[in-house]
């Protein structure tokens, strides 16, 4: 690929071995909190606290606002002509990758999966989302 890419960094791939971030490491990366999702799903402070410490850890640069737009205006401020992220099991960033589409390439990278599950998860609460997986994980 010889396009110059920015990296999308979204809160399903919060960790320093997330494909995308390795695949690019000189890329610029970029997290954005959803106004919309934080609204909507009514994400508890230690959650969104949870999640700050962990962007601490990682390369990117944080935003915050509608999630398309600041992607394609940092891939502007950046040059970029692609934008490289990992896959995430959400409706939500389907129709994210879908309106990035319409302005840019976007290439999407499988993770290594947590746990192999093929039930309905809820997303929006991560103890729900935990009370499923740790059976899965520690059998």
């Amino acid at each position: 690929m010889n396009d110059q890419v920015i990296v999308w960094v979204h809160g399903d791939t919060l960790n320093p071995f997330n494909p995308a971030l390795t695949a690019h490491p000189q890329a610029p990366a970029l997290f954005v909190w959803d106004d919309a999702l934080l609204e909507e799903w009514q994400i508890s402070l230690k959650r969104i606290m949870f999640m700050y410490e962990c962007l601490l850890e990682l390369p990117v640069t944080i935003r915050r606002g509608a999630v398309a737009t600041e992607l394609l205006t940092f891939a502007e401020e950046n040059g970029a002509t692609h934008i490289v992220t990992t896959a995430s099991p959400s409706a939500r960033f389907r129709d994210l990758v879908a309106t990035l589409r319409k302005a840019l390439p976007v290439t999407v990278l499988e993770g290594e999966p947590f746990l192999d599950y093929d039930g309905q998860i809820d997303l929006k609460r991560f103890s729900r989302y935990w009370a499923i997986a740790q059976r899965h994980v520690f059998e």
